[in-house]
């Protein structure tokens, strides 16, 4: 019994250690853009779209109206579910929907977004659709988990039921 202890204490020491390393190489990596190099790109974007553009302003409130769907439908398993696969179908076809807006920026924006690795496809529709499936996939889980322990319950008092019968 004490060698299997001082295995499963070598082995969390070593444990450990690795995360130590692992979170001593994520600060120097994080610090090393802390002088302003981290929120520079991010900052750049961020000036380099005209936000009162119709069609981006049209985005942003479809995906605020999705988040609220997910959000109001909660108890909803199959309309959440739908909302889900819908959802996770948009990011599926992020890349034809980016070549296709590629080509026709011109017939409802000012100036062209789409890159060809579709950065900005990835950031303003990919990412909203992929938080909200997140949620979904968050609350379903909660969901199923609350539906395990009711279960569990449930048959904890029909074998504790039946086990009082067999005594009387």
């Amino acid at each position: 019994m004490d060698e299997i202890r001082a295995a499963v204490y070598g082995h969390m020491d070593q444990m450990a250690a690795l995360f130590e390393s692992f979170g001593g190489e994520l600060r120097k990596q994080w610090n090393s853009g802390s002088d302003g190099k981290f929120m520079e790109p991010i900052l750049g974007f961020i000036h380099a779209v005209d936000w009162t553009e119709p069609w981006l302003i049209t985005l942003i409130i479809f995906h605020i109206i999705l988040l609220i769907l997910a959000i109001t439908s909660r108890k909803s398993s199959n309309f959440q579910m739908g909302l889900f696969l819908a959802a996770l179908m948009g990011v599926y076809f992020a890349e034809n929907i980016n070549y296709y807006l590629g080509r026709n920026w011109e017939k409802f924006a000012t100036q062209d977004y789409f890159d060809k690795h579709g950065v900005f496809v990835s950031n303003l529709w990919s990412g909203p659709l992929l938080i909200i499936s997140t949620i979904i996939l968050t609350n379903t889980l909660i969901t199923l988990s609350q539906l395990i322990v009711r279960w569990k319950k449930a048959e904890l008092r029909h074998r504790a039921r039946v086990a009082r019968e067999k005594t009387e």
